[in-house]
Order: structure tokens, then sequence, then C-alpha cells
């Protein structure tokens, strides 16, 4: 019993760490170009240099995290049902 009360408070102060990042920084680097807006290349001598634009994130190397898009879904469906 001790156990599971230790995971359910664990689970609690992650959701809450989660909420607040959200809240902080609602949005991430993007997954596909790391946070740069574009992919990188290798030439043949293996330097790096920059390719293409990312079409994940439209160059911004941003993303906005889960959290808070699920936080604007439920905000465009409570504006929705109370007007």
């Amino acid at each position: 019993m001790p156990l599971l009360l230790l995971a359910i408070a664990c689970l609690f102060v992650v959701t809450l760490g989660y909420i607040g990042l959200c809240a902080a920084q609602p949005f991430g680097p993007c997954r596909a170009c790391r946070g740069l807006g574009f992919q990188t290349k290798t030439d043949r001598r293996g330097r790096t240099k920059r390719g293409k634009d990312c079409r994940r994130c439209k160059t911004t190397g941003q993303r906005i995290r889960t959290g808070h898009h699920l936080l604007n879904l439920w905000r465009e469906i409570y504006r929705a049902s109370t007007r």
C-alpha cells in the first residue's frame, strides 16, 4: 500500500512539473531538425553544412508541446460551448 501511494505521489509531481514546463515554455525544439530549422548534411570530407529547410517546423526550429496543444484544444472547445 505505501508503495502505491509513493508511485501516485511521484506521478503527481511529474505531472505538475510538466504542466509548469508547458506554462513556462509552450514551445520546444523540433524533433526533426533538433531546433536548427534545417536539416544538416555532410560533404565528402565529412564536414557538416546546411541542408534543406525543415518542413515539419517550417524553419522555425520550434514545435508546440503536447500538453500545451491539449490545453489549446480544451480552451477552444470550452469557448465554443459557452457561446
